[in-house]
């Protein structure tokens, strides 16, 4: 604070002393030029703002330059902080790599203690077979009777010498080509050494580093904290789901036996539909008979005004053919529940056509791109149209959104079906009315 006080105070005193400069200057050249003291007031005071902006280019000018020279330094500090990463990677490696070579070295050496320790025991093993084949040699005389004996055991002992002067040889051997090991790994710990203390020199420049770091480390393990924190937070969270998720399994797995149900109870009904079909199949035909007979009586009322107006008093075919469309959506109604009722008649034309193409094609996505074109929406704003209906009076989703291409859901396949085959019904019948 004293610093920056001390520097502001510095800056104003020769701000001011840069404005007094200017301005006597320019005043004492204007005034010995035209010895008129007001235009040299004048310039005196034109001369100070225009000094103090200049001063103030320059300065900003300056502030540019030094903020460079910040950003390079910065740079300059992320590539040692990265380079100091790397030397901190290397000297542990070199590290694992030493206390690799001195734990096999100090194997070699244990194997160099047993082989000597095996060949102290073989030369021991010598020495006593030598004194007994002088004792042997002194006993000659007195046991000639057992010289055959003798003989065999001297063989015996001849080939047990024999065979322990060749394991003799190859310890020799071994313990030359150890002892060559032994040297090759003193100059490499020699080298070690040497790496060591030049690492050694390396990390006493870290450490003129460390309290920089472990405040970032300290920064880091609060972080850490805060994450864990969250952690747990978010378990609880996914246990209570996994619970709610096995309450909600137990209630679809009573739906299913429900839907079940249902569903034996709608095939008993489709065989009642099929009836009212055929019904109606008959009701249409003598409609059609009714039609034929209208169109004469036209042609023939058309010369009569009267004679007309009496021919529809007398055949009212309007209410006769709203009759028929009431029982033809009877008849299908008595196959939904007032939920689904509700539904159909909610939907629009152009969503029950995004149903059928659902139903009917295998990657209906292309056909749910056209419709939404033609209405001036999208294919996403159209199946969440028709799963917000479903939802309001259903109370569940009718198409699958998660999958790729949209999917009734199985237990609504056949009520979605029937939704169709009454819309094209309806067509139908205004087409033919048409």
């Amino acid at each position: 604070m004293l610093k920056t006080s001390n520097m502001q105070s510095a800056i104003v005193s020769n701000r001011l002393i840069i404005g007094i400069v200017a301005f006597g200057v320019s005043f004492g050249l204007s005034l010995v030029l035209s010895w008129d003291f007001n235009k040299a007031f004048l310039t005196g005071v034109i001369t100070v703002p225009a000094t103090y902006i200049s001063a103030f280019f320059v300065d900003k000018r300056r502030r540019s330059h030094e903020m460079l020279v910040l950003d390079s330094l910065q740079r300059r500090i992320k590539d040692l902080e990265g380079l100091k990463s790397r030397i901190v990677a290397e000297v542990n490696q070199l590290e694992a790599h030493n206390s690799s070579l001195y734990a096999e070295s100090s194997k070699l050496q244990n194997q160099v203690l047993e082989r000597r320790n095996q060949r102290d025991s073989l030369n021991r093993e010598l020495s006593t077979y030598v004194k007994e084949k002088k004792q042997l040699e002194a006993e000659i005389n007195y046991l000639q009777n057992e010289l055959q004996t003798l003989d065999k055991s001297k063989a015996e002992l001849n080939k047990t010498f024999s065979t322990l002067t060749a394991e003799k040889r190859r310890l020799e051997l071994n313990y030359n080509v150890s002892r060559s090991e032994i040297t090759q790994l003193q100059t490499q710990i020699s080298e070690l050494q040497q790496q060591k203390q030049e690492l050694e020199s390396n990390l006493t420049l870290l450490n003129r580093l460390k309290p920089q770091l472990e405040e970032k480390l300290y920064a880091l393990r609060v972080q850490i904290q805060e994450l864990e924190a969250q952690e747990n937070q978010q378990k609880q969270f996914l246990i209570e789901k996994e619970a709610e998720k096995k309450h909600i399994e137990a209630s679809l797995n009573s739906l299913q036996t429900l839907l079940t149900e249902q569903q034996t109870q709608l095939q008993q009904l489709q065989g009642q539909v099929a009836l009212l079909q055929e019904e109606r199949d008959q009701l249409q035909n003598q409609v059609w008979e009714l039609l034929h007979q209208m169109e004469t009586l036209t042609t023939q009322e058309q010369l009569n005004d009267n004679r007309q107006e009496d021919s529809e008093d007398f055949f009212p075919f309007s209410e006769l053919i709203e009759s028929l469309d009431s029982i033809d959506t009877t008849d299908k109604s008595q196959n939904f529940s007032e939920e689904w009722a509700e539904f159909s008649e909610q939907l629009q034309s152009y969503e029950i056509q995004v149903l059928k193409a659902i139903l009917e094609q295998d990657n209906p996505n292309a056909a749910i791109k056209k419709i939404a074109e033609e209405n001036i929406t999208m294919p996403n704003l159209l199946i969440d149209s028709i799963n917000e209906r479903a939802n309001d009076t259903i109370g569940e989703l009718l198409i699958d959104p998660s999958s790729e291409s949209p999917e009734i859901y199985e237990e609504h396949m056949t009520n979605v079906k029937k939704v169709i085959a009454m819309y094209e019904d309806k067509m139908t019948q205004q087409t033919s009315l048409n």
